[in-house]
């Protein structure tokens, strides 16, 4: 049952070796590759248990890994696996069900990058209730989007998108403008994709959070990961 006005929505995959962030795969391993995801991922949900101005959702896939996600998250999180055959399909469906349930507004994000700050969030929802705009979006670094938030399910933004190219944020403000629709941009962030992703986070980590980025910066550390063709932790990738 529906508690607040609002629904975000972290959208996952099963931390398993071989089949998150391959694009890392050299330097890491695919297991490395795996831990990796899962870090940034436990960091994040354990950073969002106190969101307020929203109920919490984790929507995973593969649709087997339940069991996986019951563990991984926290409470108060509800874990929906996602449907679709492509990455937009799938993101289409949780907010066209969600805000069919009920909801007002619906906001996704990624689950592969640094937290980033809470307030992000609250100008998320707060755009989005005040009506201030049709559509949110967080713009990443290399051309994609880390958030997208909605009052109203839009099949048209989500169609022929080529999802992990960097022109997936200028292709998506195209289709929102051809269909007469606000968007209203946030700060720039990141995720790690690739492996100048992870040279970028070994830079700014002293930066960072150590507070929302326990796990995380504790790999960094205790591995002793190194980029740019050095080591990678006690056993590099052959």
């Amino acid at each position: 049952m529906a508690t607040c006005a609002s629904a975000l929505v972290v959208i996952a995959k099963a931390p398993v070796a071989g089949q998150v962030k391959t694009r890392l795969v050299p330097p890491l391993s695919h297991e490395q590759a795996a831990e990796l995801y899962a870090c940034l991922l436990v960091d994040l949900l354990a950073s969002l248990r106190s969101f307020h101005l929203a109920d919490l959702f984790v929507a995973y896939a593969p649709a087997d890994a339940a069991s996986i996600f019951a563990d991984l998250a926290p409470t108060p999180f509800v874990c929906l696996p996602q449907k679709g055959r492509d990455l937009g399909e799938r993101m289409y469906a949780v907010c066209h069900d969600l805000l069919e349930s009920g909801y007002e507004s619906v906001v996704l994000i990624g689950s592969d990058f640094p937290v980033f700050p809470r307030e992000f969030l609250e100008r998320a929802f707060g755009i989005l209730e005040k009506a201030e705009a049709d559509l949110v979006l967080g713009p990443n670094r290399d051309g994609g989007y880390y958030l997208i938030g909605m009052r109203r399910a839009t099949p048209e933004i989500f169609d022929d998108i080529v999802w992990s190219s960097d022109e997936v944020l200028t292709t998506t403000l195209k289709k929102i403008d051809t269909i007469g629709l606000k968007a209203f941009l946030l700060p720039i962030w990141f995720d790690i994709d690739t492996p100048a992703d992870l040279s970028y986070l070994k830079e700014i980590q002293a930066g960072l959070n150590v507070d929302l980025l326990p796990r995380t910066l504790s790999w960094l550390k205790e591995e002793g990961r190194y980029f740019g063709g050095g080591p990678v932790g006690k056993n590099p990738p052959r």
